[in-house]
Parts: structure tokens; sequence; C-alpha cells
């Protein structure tokens, strides 16, 4: 039987508790084998400068999984053509791991914007998407909810982002609960974010 390997796409700028408790609910609550991390270099809908360097964000996702059996950080999208798109990804695995089969994880916001990814109607029809609950403003139920490849889990609802994180760090606030211990080492070792 084939490998199944969940994709938690992000940039993890920074990798916080918030991914941790996704992730890691997915792997094991879920029909998933691993999830992998995927750091992302360059996200389309968001600005690069705003990231740190992608080996220091994928370094931060290392040491903060280090200690879960099913959860691996992923540089996959680092050789491959920037901005980032999914469905490009999605390709290259499947070539490169042809004995595994990957679904998408994501959040409900993310399944509502879903019809704006580059080429999405080939993602819908190729991979079937976790879908985690997300409080977000003007909260509907997503067009593609009740599409057959999508799959709600009940994980536990964490909104914690990483833009107040990073404030937070810039304004000397103490943020350290919501970091992996690792993770808050290294940003206070390098001196990121502020």
């Amino acid at each position: 039987m084939k490998k199944h390997i969940g994709l938690y796409f992000g940039t993890f700028n920074p990798i916080h508790i918030g991914h941790l408790a996704i992730a890691n609910h997915m792997a094991e609550f879920s029909d998933l084998d691993e999830v992998w991390l995927v750091v992302t270099p360059h996200n389309p809908h968001k600005k690069k400068s705003s990231l740190l360097p992608d080996y220091d964000r994928l370094e931060m996702a290392h040491r903060a999984t280090q200690s879960y059996d099913k959860l691996r950080p992923s540089d996959i999208e680092f050789g491959l053509l920037q901005p980032n798109y999914t469905v490009n990804t999605l390709a290259h695995l499947e070539e490169k791991f042809p004995d595994y089969t990957f679904s998408l994880i994501m959040g409900e916001d993310n399944l509502q914007s879903l019809p704006k990814w580059k080429n999405y109607e080939v993602i819908l029809e190729r991979y079937h998407l976790l879908v985690y609950p997300r409080v977000y403003d003007l909260k509907k139920t997503p067009t593609l909810a009740h599409h057959e490849k999508v799959t709600y889990i009940k994980a536990p609802i964490m909104e914690i982002s990483s833009t107040f994180i990073r404030n937070s760090i810039k304004e000397g606030k103490n943020i350290r609960p919501l970091l992996p211990a690792s993770a808050w080492e290294y940003i206070d070792e390098m001196g990121f974010y502020s």
C-alpha cells in the first residue's frame, strides 16, 4: 500500500504552536502516515520581503518537529520556480515520489479562497483536501465545502498568527508560550524579528 502523506504548506515565518497542533492532529487523527510541513520560499499571495531567509525558516521547522515521529519539514519548493504554486509543487512531488499518495491540509479560510489558486480545478480533481476549521471574517460556508474531495477534520481551532508573533517580538513582548521552545531559542539567538 502507498504511503499517505499530508502536505501542510506555509511560509512558517515563524513556525508556532498552532502549526504544530494542527499538523500533529492531522497525523494522529486521520489516515495519514506522515505530515510534511512544506516551507514555501515565496507564496504568490505574500510579500517576499517580509520573510526570513528560506533556510532559517526551514531550520526552525526542523528544530520544532524533531520530537514528533510523524512530522517532517520539507524544502521541496526551494528548487522550484518562484513564486511557488501548489499545483506545480504537487506535480513535482508525484514525479519524485511515485510510491506515495499526497493529500493537502488547509484551513477553512484557504478552502474559501481556493478558486483563486492557479489551476485549482486540477488540484481538486487529483488530490484529497483535509480541511481544519478556522475563525475568519465574514465566515460563510466555502462553496467547495461539500465537494467529494474535501473532508473536514475536527481539529482544534488555533487562532495564532505569525504576523502577531513577529510584531510582538518587534515590540519587545514576551510571546515565548506561542512558540516551540527550540524555535524561540533560534529566533532569540539570531535576533530575528526585532
